[in-house]
């Protein structure tokens, strides 16, 4: 098979890599573009260890084709700060322990961004539901779910203060 060449954008950077025809989203961010901070847990989309978004849209990046990619945006784990500086999120899991290994917690990172971006004041109710297609063997997911609740407010604080 010959590879195809995909010109994207990731984390607001324009990129171009090749990849082979079945080589999943995940594969090409990690090998192709050095992008580790997406981790692969199950491999068939259940665990969501692997979650970026695509044209603002949260996918298991394992479910994902390279190829598909072209032309679009993703947005990964490694865009969520700014630099030295942490996102809210990433400060807020720290303040709560809401990690313990990591596998996940990139995951959780990208899929709590995804939620407060389409909803900045959610309901506890509703962060369960959004982070529910999010596994985490290490933790309980009360720490995480505070830590979301947290930054949320953090944000909106910062926003109106804008």
């Amino acid at each position: 098979m010959s590879q195809i060449h995909v010109s994207t954008t990731v984390n607001g950077d324009a990129v171009e890599f090749l990849c082979e025809p079945d080589e999943t989203l995940l594969d090409a961010l990690r090998d192709r573009l050095g992008l580790t901070g997406t981790k692969e847990g199950c491999g068939t989309g259940d665990c969501g260890a692997c979650s970026v978004t695509v044209d603002g849209r949260l996918v298991c990046s394992c479910l994902v084709l390279g190829a598909e990619a072209n032309g679009a945006s993703v947005d990964t784990i490694e865009g969520l700060g700014q630099g030295d500086a942490l996102h809210p999120l990433q400060r807020k899991f720290l303040e709560h322990a809401a990690l313990q290994c990591g596998v996940c917690t990139p995951g959780f990172l990208v899929a709590a961004k995804s939620l407060l971006d389409r909803n900045p004041d959610p309901t506890e109710t509703e962060v369960r539901y959004w982070l529910a297609g999010n596994l985490c063997r290490c933790t309980g997911y009360d720490k995480i779910v505070r830590a979301v609740i947290d930054a949320a407010a953090d944000m909106r604080s910062q926003a109106a203060q804008s």
